[in-house]
């Protein structure tokens, strides 16, 4: 009796441990795919396309490169999950009461469809909005920014700016109403974006 119970305890471990690890895989794609819409909104409030400028690895630590970013992440991985376990749950335990809030349509075969395609929509435009109210507020935070900073180039030229970001390749400036890309690793000394 001793090894069945050894083996169902050690099965029951086997699949919350495979649970938990799809789990944070997932939530790191989603974190990544968070990142990078903050990312793309946050310096298109300037003009740059960060696609052009960003490659795979930048993406990679997006989430974690920000802090409200990665809070964000979380925050909206956790909500979510809570939301469909919170669903379920009502079904399950509570089916009368469930199928009155959704006048009946719950015993519709076309309701798991339609639910589904509602929850995504009111995810995406939930992402949109916040990424849309992060672009807002980096790009006020970065335009308040008075300190400034220097870049020296290997023929001693020096460019004076405000920082908007960087990515592996690139630093970002704002400067008197010009932004440039300068690249950190070439021979050119600067790409004027607008």
């Amino acid at each position: 009796m001793k090894q069945t119970d050894e083996g169902i305890i050690k099965n029951f471990y086997e699949v919350r441990i495979e649970e938990l690890q799809s789990l944070i895989t997932i939530s790191y794609i989603i974190s990544v795919a968070i990142g990078m819409l903050f990312s793309f909104q946050k310096y298109n409030r300037f003009g740059i396309n960060i696609f052009d400028y960003a490659d795979v690895f930048d993406f990679l630590i997006t989430p974690f490169s920000d802090f409200k970013v990665l809070l964000f992440s979380f925050g909206s991985i956790l909500m979510g999950l809570l939301i469909i376990k919170f669903d379920i749950y009502w079904l399950k335990k509570h089916p009368e009461s469930y199928s009155k809030i959704n006048m009946g349509m719950d015993k519709k075969e076309w309701f798991n469809p339609v639910r589904y395609t509602f929850y995504t929509v009111m995810l995406l435009s939930y992402l949109f909005v916040a990424s849309n109210g992060y672009g807002n507020s980096a790009k006020k935070q970065i335009e308040t920014n008075s300190e400034m900073i220097g870049v020296k180039f290997n023929d001693g030229d020096t460019k004076r700016g405000i920082l908007i970001g960087k990515t592996s390749e690139y630093l970002f400036f704002k400067t008197e109403g010009e932004i440039t890309a300068i690249p950190i690793k070439s021979m050119v000394k600067e790409i004027e974006i607008k």
